[in-house]
């Protein structure tokens, strides 16, 4: 079959700014970071290049820097979420305005932490009409995580109850999102006295643990039943709360952790007739990732989906703050514009 025709739209310059990470490294302080110039990458037959104009920063782009992530490679450019302009690759697809995710760009091959990046033409998707560059780039992993989270366990259904725990952290925010918008009833988790951060479609009873008993209380909200879902996006430190917490036939998402054993009930396991799933969304494609993000569009362009609220867009020179930031779980959405901050 004929390939498409080749377009190239580039900006004057022929050079493109990118993070570069020559190896691992063990501490955030270590990082040489700072934007290198580079030639403009050529995309091949089958891929698109992207000029970025938003980029996310998450927690698994740290990591990955610092030798977390054993399928990384050397070197690289990091970055998972994006949202820009295609500008070069078949001519169908130059001009379009795109958003992505990925669970190999940034980690197996240069990522969005870059003014331009080239990535496979079969993931591009057109970014939500509602959503600026910046929102649109903000979305990507914590979004896909929760979105990913329920589609393995079964989207929420209308009147089931959702137990968060870690309810105020990027992900749980979204799961928040997803589940009052199928309007699910939601009960949060936090470990201090706060209320729910977040956007949702309806409301959402939180429960601190410091002075609470988490399983206890969630039994009460649902009249003895227990929860239907629990989304623990934190892992062992809400383990042993969130199973007590679970319901007959519940389900539990798990996506993260700190310690890696925890004690583990199998009686009250098979007796309950739970089912646990592990998110892991490193193991998708791009293309695989984006369709994640295409799930969740007309959520977006309605409105009952929304970005998080955004600090102060960064410039790619402010990458070691940035990064060290991101590592020390600041809660705030942290995003590069690559081609220069408030542009």
């Amino acid at each position: 079959m004929e390939r498409a025709a080749q377009t190239l739209n580039t900006a004057p310059s022929r050079t493109a700014d990118a993070l570069r990470i020559a190896a691992p490294v063990k501490e955030v302080g270590e990082l040489q970071l700072g934007p290198q110039s580079l030639p403009i990458p050529e995309p091949g037959p089958d891929e698109v290049l992207v000029e970025i104009h938003a980029a996310a920063i998450n927690p698994s782009d740290v990591k990955a820097a610092l030798g977390m992530m054993p399928q990384a490679v050397w070197p690289r450019t990091p970055g998972r979420d994006f949202a820009g302009v295609v500008v070069a690759g078949p001519s169908a697809l130059v001009g379009t305005e795109v958003w992505g995710s990925s669970g190999v760009l940034g980690i197996r091959r240069d990522g969005s932490h870059a003014t331009h990046m080239v990535m496979e033409a079969d993931a591009v998707r057109a970014k939500p009409a509602a959503l600026s560059m910046v929102e649109a780039g903000s979305i990507g992993v914590p979004f896909v995580t929760a979105w990913e989270g329920f589609l393995r366990s079964g989207m929420p259904a209308a009147g089931e109850t959702v137990l968060i725990l870690g309810i105020n952290g990027k992900v749980g925010q979204a799961a928040t999102q997803i589940a009052t918008m199928l309007r699910a009833k939601v009960i949060g988790a936090v470990r201090r006295d706060e209320p729910y951060a977040g956007h949702a479609s309806g409301p959402v009873e939180v429960v601190d643990v410091s002075s609470t008993d988490l399983a206890e209380r969630v039994r009460e909200m649902t009249d003895g039943r227990g929860a239907d879902i629990v989304f623990n996006t934190v892992g062992s430190p809400y383990y042993t709360a969130g199973a007590a917490a679970l319901g007959k036939g519940g389900r539990m998402i798990l996506i993260a952790t700190i310690d890696r054993a925890v004690p583990f009930d199998i009686f009250a396991f098979y007796r309950g007739r739970h089912t646990y799933f592990g998110i892991d969304t490193l193991a998708l494609s791009t293309a695989e990732t984006c369709d994640r993000l295409d799930g969740m569009r007309e959520g977006f362009d309605s409105g009952a989906l929304k970005p998080y609220e955004i600090a102060p867009t960064l410039s790619l020179s402010d990458a070691a703050r940035a990064y060290a930031d991101v590592l020390g779980a600041t809660r705030d959405r942290l995003v590069f514009e690559p081609r220069g901050a408030g542009r």
